[in-house]
């Protein structure tokens, strides 16, 4: 995958509000970013970051009221997403964009057969009749590891079991060929027998159809393992954005080795307590004008409450949002 390849999906200046009772919540502020073909983008952050937020604003998928996308562009195919009309996109959600959900179990609908629910688009999207959808649909369950994929198409989803739902979610995110799929922490609820199990079926997908990947997940462990650049959100907005292997080797927003320092590790002392970010994330009643990450950073500065910090380049693909200067300080430290 060339670093030069034009965008599958661009988005910028994406903003998302919630209005409450307790007045608004910007839940997404001025989001953007670029994924480029069979690049699997990991996006990562605690609770509350805006991660699954800004993922589901890309496509309408969010309930108005209470939410509004308020500002952005999202251009896949040629066309902004958000000034799309509805029943167009319709047609590119589950069409050139496939999406995950966390839970399966409230995904697919109780009182259909899988059969119905991974034929369904096939029929509205690409226009098959059932016999062609039936074994498309067999073909995919299949392709996403269940077996006797023919008979398992008239079984209901509660007779799947955790691993095997998320399977089937898979293969109904895949069934009309999406340029880009959206995988909202799908592995959260299972085991890690099973979260394994998915993990290397999603590596085994890519390789095989060549897709682009939007990963969401709280588990810095699992980008480790499947992604090639992480972007990493917190207060609604992206506050460091690298490749994978620079972000582990040289992270550089105080967040984000915050993050990186709660990961368990098996090497060290038993009784080693587990490491944790001291306070909460911010509800963001206006729009940030300040750095959301400042009354939990170590390194805050006064400059840090007048002014939230712009994305800005500190290495080859890697930018932070942060007055703080990493190397600067370890250089002050030993000096």
């Amino acid at each position: 995958m060339p670093d030069g390849a034009a965008p599958v999906l661009a988005v910028s200046g994406l903003k998302t509000v919630f209005r409450t009772r307790g007045g608004e919540v910007h839940a997404v502020n001025d989001v953007g970013f670029r994924l480029r073909p069979g690049e699997l983008l990991g996006v990562v952050g605690e609770s509350g970051s805006g991660k699954s937020v800004t993922m589901m604003s890309l496509l309408g998928l969010l309930p108005s009221p209470p939410a509004e996308v308020r500002a952005g562009e999202v251009i896949f195919d040629g066309r902004n997403l958000l000034t799309m009309p509805p029943e167009e996109l319709r047609a590119v959600r589950g069409g050139g964009i496939g999406f995950i959900f966390q839970d399966p179990m409230t995904s697919l609908n109780p009182v259909f057969n899988v059969g119905f629910q991974i034929t369904e688009p096939l029929r509205r999207h690409l226009g098959m009749d059932r016999a062609r959808a039936e074994a498309r649909a067999a073909e995919l369950l299949d392709l996403v590891g269940i077996p006797d994929a023919r008979r398992r198409l008239k079984d209901y989803p509660h007779q799947f079991s955790g691993g095997m739902r998320q399977r089937v979610m898979i293969a109904i995110a895949l069934a009309c060929d999406p340029k880009v799929l959206i995988a909202d922490e799908p592995t959260t609820a299972l085991d890690v027998t099973i979260q394994a199990q998915i993990l290397e079926l999603v590596r085994d997908l890519r390789q095989k159809l060549g897709m682009a990947i939007i990963w969401i997940t709280h588990d810095l462990g699992v980008i480790a393992g499947i992604a090639d650049r992480v972007m990493v959100m917190y207060g609604g907005q992206v506050v460091e954005e690298a490749p994978v292997k620079a972000l582990f080797a040289d992270p550089r927003h105080p967040y984000t080795r915050a993050l990186l320092r709660t990961i368990p590790h098996v090497r060290g002392p038993r009784a080693a307590r587990l490491r944790v970010i001291e306070g909460q994330p911010p509800i963001l009643r206006a729009a940030p004008s300040a750095c959301p990450f400042r009354a939990r950073c170590a390194h805050a500065m006064p400059r840090c409450a007048a002014e939230n910090p712009a994305l800005r380049a500190v290495g080859s693909g890697h930018a932070i949002a942060c007055f703080w200067d990493a190397p600067a300080a370890a250089e002050a430290a030993h000096g």
